[in-house]
């Protein structure tokens, strides 16, 4: 009988060593979602597309992105803050939903920190600020001498946090009176910004460049500390004011309690998949530099930044909506 017991205590042990093993082994056997917080065609949406396409090719699963824009990215990250902690729900996320929208938003329906398990940083990316063409500034002191000579009448869109501040932050740094109008996204933000519904929006890369190359839109500056090498002649905002500097970041998450085995499974293949060269340059001709971490460089990265976009949005002089 004692032989019996201590076997199936062996086996017990065994088994609890190696399930975890045989869990990630097992993952994934179906499609997995990527959920993108904003818009189709968003810098967001490119990440999560590229991203996923290579965790398709890697794991032999579908990654399938799925939208759900608004509420400044709230709608997507509370979805994924409710779904089950399996691994088959993913986040694309941002600065925006899980770092500044605490110090947005009076209110939001997740915990941005409680609510999800980190697993990995995926890259970084500055915002240039581009006006209508009929606006009569060649430059950003232009700029704001109209601004100045107009109070109200110019108007800058925004469809992230990162737009959001950006655009207060030259308001409030340049003492100047302009309207501020929200969108779900930047894409649709930009879109009326060449149509001349709104004067100006502060675009992340991958969504502006397009349109500055195709001259439906002028770069007046960028968000950055340093110049883009892919946007020549384009200063930095720090230069009119000073001191500003803003990069967005893409990162991925699950809901809270995901097993540890599928984060370390997904974290090594998008580090291996991101570490190619060929990847790098890829993302970089959209203006994206490749960050990757860490699980546990992400939990940190992230509370970090949380306090970091609380005192930029303190400093922009916006209060909480």
């Amino acid at each position: 009988m004692k032989t019996r017991v201590l076997f199936a205590a062996i086996a017990a042990v065994v088994a609890g060593v190696l399930a975890p093993a045989a869990h990630a082994q097992a993952y994934p056997n179906k499609p997995v979602k990527i959920v993108v917080p904003f818009g189709a065609g968003s810098a967001t949406d490119t990440v999560a597309r590229q991203v996923g396409q290579l965790l398709s090719e890697s794991l032999g699963q579908q990654f399938i992105v799925d939208n759900k824009p608004g509420a400044n990215g709230t709608i997507g990250a509370d979805f994924v803050a409710k779904a089950a902690p399996d691994g088959y729900t993913l986040i694309m996320s941002t600065n925006t939903p899980h770092a500044a929208n605490p110090s947005l938003m009076k209110k939001i329906n997740y915990d941005p920190v409680k609510d999800f398990t980190p697993i990995v940083r995926v890259a970084n990316i500055p915002f240039v600020l581009v006006v209508n063409n009929d606006v009569p500034a060649k430059n950003l002191n232009e700029l704001v001498e109209l601004a100045k000579k107009q109070p109200g009448k110019l108007s800058y869109a925004s469809g992230s946090s990162g737009s959001i501040i950006s655009g207060a932050a030259l308001a409030s740094g340049t003492k100047t009176d302009m309207l501020h109008v929200p969108y779900k996204s930047i894409p649709p933000g930009l879109t009326d910004v060449m149509g001349g519904q709104v004067s100006m929006i502060f675009a992340d890369l991958v969504t502006g460049l397009p349109q500055i190359k195709a001259n439906k839109v002028r770069a007046l500056a960028v968000t950055s500390a340093d110049a883009s090498p892919l946007l020549p002649g384009v200063p930095p905002m720090g230069n009119t004011v000073k001191g500003f500097e803003l990069v967005a970041w893409f990162a991925l998450f699950a809901p809270a309690n995901t097993p540890a085995d599928i984060v370390k499974k997904l974290n090594a293949e998008v580090v291996k998949a991101l570490a190619k060269p060929e990847m790098r340059e890829r993302l970089a001709a959209s203006g994206l530099t490749v960050q990757t971490s860490t699980a546990e460089e992400l939990a940190s990265f992230q509370k970090s930044e949380i306090a970091k976009w609380a005192k930029m949005v303190k400093e922009a002089g916006i209060q909480p909506e």
